[in-house]
């Protein structure tokens, strides 16, 4: 089992940032993929950014390309989003995942087994 932890949301004005943390506890991330995704309200889960287990590929949905940096620490059982530029649409619950399998990345939810509790990231206008 593996338990995870987000950390670093909270209310931040357009055009501002935020760093969002994941800490995994429990049985080692490491050699999975993980991932971001958020949810806002009337939405349905969606896809933010993937990190290979080793750190070297990363994706972005097109929404947040050039904004948002996933990055991992595999020594720490971490994994980051850095989010710059922030618009009112970043706005919703942002949930870190771990992979169900080992290589590759993975865009779908359903392709991940564990996920975090979420944390409320807010963009003001």
């Amino acid at each position: 089992q593996v338990q995870l932890e987000e950390s670093g949301g909270g209310l931040v004005q357009a055009g501002g940032s935020l760093r969002l943390a994941c800490v995994a506890s429990g049985r080692t991330t490491s050699s999975y993929p993980m991932a971001w995704f958020r949810q806002a309200p009337g939405q349905e889960r969606e896809f933010v950014a993937v990190v290979s287990w080793s750190g070297e590929m990363t994706s972005y949905a097109d929404s947040v390309k050039g904004r948002f940096t996933i990055s991992r620490d595999n020594a720490k059982q971490t994994v980051y989003l850095q989010m710059n530029s922030l618009k009112p649409e970043d706005t919703a619950v942002y949930y870190c995942a771990v992979a169900r399998w080992l290589h590759g990345l993975y865009f779908s939810a359903e392709e991940y087994d564990y996920w975090g509790q979420g944390t409320q990231v807010t963009v003001s206008s």
